[in-house]
């Protein structure tokens, strides 16, 4: 159960095993089934999660329409950083796309290890940086390139996306309705087939 995430924490620190022992000692698991919510607005998130296994959505509601922000699979990391960070309410909803399975350290046990074994404050700066990296990224193409270039860039960049996520999810992470990623799919079927 801890293998991936001894793996993924050994990318960004060097641990000895009486560090890890300390880190695992801190955490707790979770499993979702698919379509299980894991946090809904109004609640506080207290925990960053490691997906063991699985896949998970973060959305808004705007308007009653629901907003894909990300897509985070196995091996990958995450937390409602302004609700960890503050203790504030969530704005938006994560749910499982599939059975998931999750290894959750909670907040107050973050502050103990970093305490413990500071080797983990560099994990969590480096852990920081990687996340405003990704919103400028998401962000800038967004607000710089047309729909077409934005799936384009998702093809190459997260092909495990196409794989394994349902195609109205997938436009509206793009930003775009289900039928102009539709007609963007076609469009450059047809292209690939005269070429």
């Amino acid at each position: 159960m801890y293998a991936q995430i001894q793996r993924s924490l050994a990318r960004f620190i060097d641990l000895n095993e009486d560090e890890f022992e300390i880190f695992q000692n801190f955490l707790t698991s979770k499993h979702l089934a698919k379509k299980e919510i894991l946090l809904r607005i109004g609640q506080d998130c207290r925990n960053i999660y490691f997906i063991n296994k699985g896949c998970i959505r973060y959305y808004y509601l705007v308007e009653g329409e629901e907003k894909t922000a990300q897509f985070f699979f196995e091996n990958g990391w995450f937390t409602d950083y302004e609700s960890f960070l503050t203790g504030s309410f969530a704005e938006n909803f994560v749910d499982a796309l599939e059975a998931t399975e999750l290894l959750c350290l909670e907040r107050d046990n973050l502050a103990q290890l970093y305490r413990l074994v500071p080797k983990f404050e560099k994990f969590g700066r480096i852990m920081a940086e990687n996340a405003y990296l990704g919103i400028r990224h998401r962000t800038k193409n967004l607000t710089t390139l047309s729909a077409e270039q934005r799936y384009l860039n998702l093809m190459k960049e997260r092909p495990k996306i196409f794989e394994r996520i349902p195609q109205h999810y997938i436009a509206s992470y793009l930003n775009i309705r289900p039928q102009s990623l539709s007609r963007i799919r076609r469009q450059l079927s047809q292209s690939a087939k005269h070429e």
